[in-house]
């Protein structure tokens, strides 16, 4: 695997409160508007929205990895990303990010695997449950 990775994504907004993004890695654009709370469109992913999402893909891709890694087998893996906007001095900033992930264990070993695997030196413990 090669050390540095580029991603580009082109976006283009309209007079008429909607944009559209493409990305050289995807074969469909995404059609994105301001938040409703800001005047945009109802039924569009908004900024905010892609931004929990890319959290969300990010958490979902580096739990498989780590799970192959470490040997450890799951079926379905399910995170909930949650975001606080609020108004600052400056204008609106994310005040925080919530991850909420439920991962169904097979059997009750499988707890006890997978405190091991957050508890590797290189790995972070972002993850805990219980063995019993």
């Amino acid at each position: 695997m090669e050390n540095e990775h580029t991603h580009r994504v082109v976006a283009w907004w309209n007079a008429a409160k909607t944009g559209l993004a493409e990305s050289d890695s995807a074969p469909n654009a995404i059609h994105f508007a301001a938040p409703p709370q800001f005047g945009g469109l109802e039924g569009r992913w908004s900024p905010e929205d892609l931004l929990l999402c890319a959290v969300a893909g990010c958490f979902t891709t580096t739990f498989r990895v780590v799970a192959d890694y470490s040997k450890f087998s799951y079926t379905d893996l399910q995170v909930e990303v949650e975001g606080l906007v609020r108004k600052a001095e400056s204008g609106y900033e994310f005040a925080g990010i919530t991850l909420r992930p439920t991962l169904p264990l097979l059997t009750p070993m499988s707890a006890c695997v997978l405190n091991s695997c957050s508890k590797k030196p290189r790995s972070s413990a972002w993850f805990r449950v219980r063995c019993r």
